[in-house]
């Protein structure tokens, strides 16, 4: 019976299979103890975080949970072909692997490290400063753009190609792209200006044109409002701000002008009396700023007042609160001082022709 023999010192790509065998067995073995490494970084941390909120406990997890298995392996791989010896053209080749694992591992930790930071000042900041948060997202997308393209540009250089000769062709196609692009590329930018400027963030109260919500979400194409009615009201960025908009979330104080009318009925001293009835009842108001009253104008139906007062905060619900006391006070006011206010009426005068113009007409037409 014939025995099967190996070659040991048969050579395969310039290495013999002992050193193959070394490099398969160090991979492995290193790839699991990495492996192992990993999992029992997770559990202690775990159990930190159950005892403690230390944010910087939070990241560690976060790099740790984000770390994967091909990083590991290339890791493993490169290792392996080192204590190996292996031919210089085959270690070059591992540790360009290892390399090419170790960018988009970066790019997987860097995007889970800015996505946590940016949830946790949303949370934190969001009902305070509204402003910051959207800027702090705005610049976490341009971030992500420059790793993302540092990234590809150092991959492209560790595989031996030309960098400049491709920044170049991309500056080329770039052009084209823009042209072709130029609606997208345009509510791009105004979506950076958006956030760099401030017209508006999340939860300020817009009125464009005759359509009117809250504020729910700027995106990099379009900005997403709540309507009153329920609806979403989608709005393109660049035409967003081609539009004059109305912000009522940065209204300081409400200025409200009201008038209403009494009967022409209404004696002479009561009529100089209401002005200074209506001050009163202004002045007696919580967050209500009075301004001025006056006896305005005739009109059709009856004396016109008008009267001008500032709500101190801007809430829509606060002021017609104060408006509906107002209201209250000045009818319970006319009531006991029997000021009748006016409502729109028109009075008909009816005359009757002369008894002898009207019989000279009848003879008139008998001739």
């Amino acid at each position: 019976m014939q025995e099967l023999s190996f070659d040991m010192d048969f050579v395969l790509w310039g290495a013999t299979l002992v050193q193959w065998g070394v490099l398969l067995g160090v991979w492995l073995i290193a790839t699991l103890c990495l492996m192992v490494l990993r999992r029992a970084l997770r559990g202690r941390l775990k159990r930190f975080a159950d005892a403690s909120s230390s944010e910087v406990r939070g990241y560690l997890n976060v790099v740790i949970e984000r770390t994967k298995l091909f990083f590991l392996a290339a890791i493993g791989l490169h290792f392996g072909a080192l204590v190996a010896a292996l031919p210089a053209g085959i270690t070059s080749g591992t540790a360009t692997i290892a390399f090419l694992a170790f960018l988009v591992q970066l790019v997987l930790w860097f995007n889970g490290l800015l996505a946590r930071y940016v949830t946790k000042y949303r949370e934190d900041y969001v009902a305070e400063d509204a402003a910051a948060v959207t800027t702090v997202q705005a610049m976490g997308f341009i971030a992500r753009l420059v790793v993302y393209s540092l990234a590809f540009l150092l991959a492209v250089d560790n595989l031996g190609y030309e960098v400049t000769t491709l920044l170049a062709g991309l500056g080329i196609g770039g052009i084209a792209a823009a042209l072709a692009l130029q609606n997208i590329l345009g509510d791009l930018f105004a979506s950076l200006s958006i956030v760099l400027d401030k017209p508006f963030v999340v939860g300020d109260f817009l009125i464009v044109g005759d359509l009117l919500g809250t504020v729910e979400y700027i995106g990099l194409k379009t900005t997403r409002l709540r309507s009153l009615s329920g609806e979403q009201l989608v709005f393109s960025n660049s035409d967003l701000l081609n539009s004059r908009i109305r912000n009522f979330k940065r209204m300081f104080e409400r200025r409200v002008v009201f008038d209403f009318s009494v009967v022409y009925q209404t004696p002479y001293d009561k009529i100089k009396e209401i002005p200074v009835v209506v001050q009163a009842i202004v002045e007696s108001q919580e967050d209500a700023r009075f301004d001025r009253a006056h006896f305005k104008e005739y009109g059709d139906s009856g004396l016109i007042f008008e009267v001008v007062f500032f709500v101190l905060v801007p809430d829509f619900n606060t002021y017609m609160d104060i408006q509906e006391q107002i209201n209250l006070a000045i009818f319970r006011e006319f009531e006991d001082r029997e000021i009748s206010f006016a409502y729109p009426t028109r009075t008909v005068h009816m005359e009757q022709a002369p008894v002898a113009a009207a019989h000279a007409g009848n003879g008139n037409r008998e001739n």
